[in-house]
């Protein structure tokens, strides 16, 4: 899906600051399930499915079933460029949601476990 995606569409999806704070999750996490990320961002399920399908149709993330789970990562066929420009952004720009966001996941009681990842 990469090839047909141009820097302009991918500059969209950063443009949102949910979008962004979500990437950062999945750079420091790796994989998370939605609940995870509806605890971590403090956001209704519905917005926050909503943010994924737009950066999955997008090619930046896949998914992974395990059960009724459904686990989200960074898609492993994403572009270096698109990934360093991710690390970037998590390192270099300032976050005010960013420990937030972790001290709530951190937080989250019955988290999913994982078979495997």
């Amino acid at each position: 899906m990469w090839h047909t995606m141009d820097t302009q569409d991918f500059f969209g999806i950063l443009s949102d600051t949910t979008r962004r704070r979500l990437l950062s999750l999945f750079l420091v996490q790796g994989e998370l399930c939605v609940c995870e990320l509806t605890a971590a961002l403090d956001m209704p399920q519905p917005k926050t499915s909503r943010h994924l399908a737009i950066m999955r149709e997008a090619g930046l993330l896949s998914l992974r079933r395990e059960g009724t789970w459904i686990f989200y990562r960074l898609d492993p066929q994403l572009p270096l460029w698109a990934y360093r420009i991710l690390e970037t952004l998590a390192r270099d720009s300032p976050n005010p949601f960013g420990k937030a966001d972790s001290k709530r996941l951190a937080d989250m009681v019955c988290r999913p476990v994982r078979c495997c990842a």
